[in-house]
């Protein structure tokens, strides 16, 4: 029987919390989307459309980032308290390099590291291993 590499990314548009899960489940990294609300300040200062074009250039690398960590994984599970995770989905899912692997999405809220942690282990354990 193969293992399968299983993650948890806790998202939302500023940052991502990579979990891998094993026996000894912890956090592997911190990713950071560049468009920081100080960013958003002081481009929206200068003009409107280019601070649209410069988010809209940011999420998209950061999205990028993200979908570069998926690759490695055979599940993943996306939870977290806005529309981040969707997004990312949806632009996975429009990628054949992401086909076999198994992405869910779940809505959750703010968490702590603890409670992270404690969600991605349960996702993984409570459920039957299907691939």
């Amino acid at each position: 029987m193969t293992t399968h590499k299983k993650v948890g990314i806790w998202m939302d548009h500023a940052s991502a919390h990579i979990i891998e899960f094993s026996n000894d489940t912890s956090e592997v990294s911190i990713i950071e989307s560049k468009f920081t609300h100080q960013e958003k300040e002081h481009t929206l200062s200068k003009n409107e459309n280019l601070m649209h074009n410069k988010e809209q250039h940011m999420q998209s690398s950061y999205y990028k980032k993200l979908g570069d960590v998926v690759l490695n994984y055979d599940e993943v599970i996306l939870f977290g308290p806005t529309d981040a995770k969707s997004e990312l989905h949806n632009l996975l899912k429009d990628n054949h390099r992401f086909d076999k692997i198994k992405i869910v999405i779940q809505q959750s809220d703010k968490m702590s590291d603890n409670e992270r942690l404690a969600f991605v282990k349960d996702h993984f354990k409570n459920r039957f291993h299907s691939i």
